[in-house]
């Protein structure tokens, strides 16, 4: 049975950092690509960043792009959101997705399973 399950959310102030886990189970890391996303109140879900199958090659959206970096451990089947420099345009709900590809893009037809997401709020 596939399951995601995301954690490390939090309040944290402008500019503070955190990092977010995607914990994976019933199928391998090797075999499919994991995207980040986030939805914001009011807004539609939009692709933050994503990892190949491969781990060779990784997605950022522009808006998050030298500020947050996604990486993977194999060995714990997870894959890893850092969050630095964070913004209050940041705070989302934040999910991770397993797509059905090896590859990675930012649309949401291309998930097959979703975790139950992870809150993250920056405020002062």
């Amino acid at each position: 049975q596939v399951q995601l399950v995301e954690s490390g959310g939090g309040l944290v102030q402008p500019g503070e950092s955190l990092r977010l886990s995607c914990a994976a189970s019933g199928f391998s890391l090797d075999d499919y690509a994991i995207g980040w996303f986030r939805q914001a109140p009011g807004k539609e879900r939009e692709g933050v960043s994503c990892i190949t199958s491969s781990g060779s090659s990784t997605l950022y959206a522009d808006s998050v792009k030298g500020r947050f970096t996604i990486s993977r451990d194999n060995a714990k089947n997870t894959v890893y959101l850092q969050l630095n420099s964070l913004k209050p345009e940041d705070t989302a709900v934040y999910y991770c997705g397993k797509r059905r590809a090896t590859w990675c893009n930012f649309a949401n037809y291309g998930v097959d399973y979703w975790g139950k997401g992870t809150l993250v709020t920056v405020s002062s």
